[in-house]
């Protein structure tokens, strides 16, 4: 009987500390890389919605978290925001690399306002809106790949 409490207070122990992690990079050797990347603004966040929005200067662009850390309203990320998919970003504001998957990219203001309460219903029946900056209406277009010479 004893042996069954122990083992079980092991496993139950075990379980608690391995499911409470997250991995969180820190960046103090690599940062000059990531301010070399595109930037953009966070403008959109929920902690009810597992979505938050980044403008850049080729638009908005939606990412799902992946890495269970979810950046707050007003942080500077950097990344590769123009393309669909899983990847690292480094959030400037709090100095750590974080995990997330573009769902969409290059978005404008009101198709980005649709998808994210697309993404996060709760939060759109809330009345909740992306933060319209100022350059919101005057996007440029993103370079169009070049193709690789053989």
């Amino acid at each position: 009987m004893k042996k069954i409490i122990l083992l079980s207070s092991v496993v139950l122990l075990t379980t608690v500390l391995i499911s409470s992690c997250v991995k969180t990079v820190n960046v103090n050797s690599n940062e000059n890389y990531w301010l070399s990347q595109e930037r953009g603004d966070v403008v959109y966040s929920d902690s009810y919605c597992g979505y938050y929005v980044v403008e850049t200067a080729y638009g908005y662009t939606i990412i799902r978290t992946v890495s269970g850390y979810r950046p707050y309203e007003g942080d500077i990320m950097y990344g590769n925001f123009g393309s669909y998919g899983v990847r690292d970003f480094y959030n400037y504001s709090n100095g750590v690399v974080i995990r997330g998957d573009v769902v969409e990219y290059d978005l404008s203001y009101t198709d980005a306002q649709y998808e994210i309460g697309y993404y996060c219903p709760y939060a759109k029946a809330n009345g909740s809106k992306i933060k319209e900056s100022a350059t919101a209406l005057s996007k440029i277009s993103r370079p169009a790949a070049q193709p690789e010479k053989q």
